[in-house]
């Protein structure tokens, strides 16, 4: 199964033509997408998004011409007011700029493209796993997925997604980059207890896992509670666990289904 993420996107087709890169460098008051947004003008084509709208149109005209050379490369940030001469009546302000790219650049834009998104750890390679890391690939997310056993990930990942395996699977919880979000929902509940112990002994070091996420239920958490409360853990630190995951009111136990909750409460996290 092949996932394909908008960079992968741009970057395979930027091995067979140029395009202009529009990046969204600030914004004052109210904006469509936030600083960091980015989206590829082709020829005939787009990739991404910067908010749609008359805003997008407008950029997509000059970077189109500027792919043509019928107009002169901009002389740094351009400023656009999301007023009545857009059509646009949101008020702020984008300050965009545009970068004409070849195959060349493919590496840096990787790197570049990739370390503007939120880090996600993903341990569990199965079902509700393979959901999400399909769902995450699309949205604002780079993804390590890890499991302890061997044959589990899929091919054709898209760049946004890292696999690891890694045996004892807790051990990858050391080397995870600050500030990543966690979702634990391994094959085991005994490597899912694993995991959250060296969750919350990486809080008390570094206290740099904004979200940790624990699938199963409201009984699975009472069990774990007794377990970890035994080990020394306090009401505080277990307060740091979620469990169940999702946002609520969505009942539905398709993998699918539950990875939708998920990623919206991952979202929801970013504040």
């Amino acid at each position: 199964m092949t996932m394909s993420g908008a960079v992968d996107q741009l970057l395979a087709r930027l091995r067979h033509e140029d395009a202009v890169l529009v990046r969204v460098e600030s914004t004052q008051g109210s904006a469509p997408r936030e600083a960091g947004t980015w989206m590829a003008v082709w020829a005939d084509g787009l990739t991404a998004t910067i908010g749609g709208g008359q805003l997008e149109f407008q950029a997509t005209k000059e970077a189109r011409e500027l792919l043509a050379g019928t107009r002169k490369p901009f002389d740094g940030i351009q400023r656009y007011p999301l007023g009545p001469s857009l059509g646009q009546c949101c008020g702020g302000v984008m300050f965009l700029s545009y970068e004409r790219i070849t195959a060349a650049d493919a590496p840096r834009l990787q790197q570049d493209l990739l370390a503007q998104l939120e880090p996600v750890a993903l341990f569990g390679g199965g079902h509700v796993g393979a959901a999400l890391a399909r769902l995450l690939s699309t949205l604002p997310f780079s993804v390590r997925w890890i499991d302890s056993r061997d044959g589990v990930f899929p091919d054709g990942l898209p760049a946004q997604i890292d696999t690891e395996h890694s045996e004892p699977v807790q051990d990858a919880v050391a080397a995870l980059a600050p500030g990543s979000r966690v979702l634990i929902m391994s094959f085991s509940h005994a490597e899912d207890l694993d995991i959250v112990i060296a969750c919350l002994k990486r809080l008390r070091e570094r206290n740099d896992l904004p979200y940790i996420g624990l699938i199963g239920s409201k009984t699975k958490w009472a069990t774990f509670s007794h377990r970890l409360e035994a080990r020394g853990f306090t009401a505080d630190e277990l307060a740091r666990i979620t469990c169940p995951i999702g946002v609520p009111g969505i009942t539905g136990k398709e993998p699918e289904v539950i990875a939708v909750a998920v990623a919206a409460q991952l979202l929801q996290s970013l504040g």
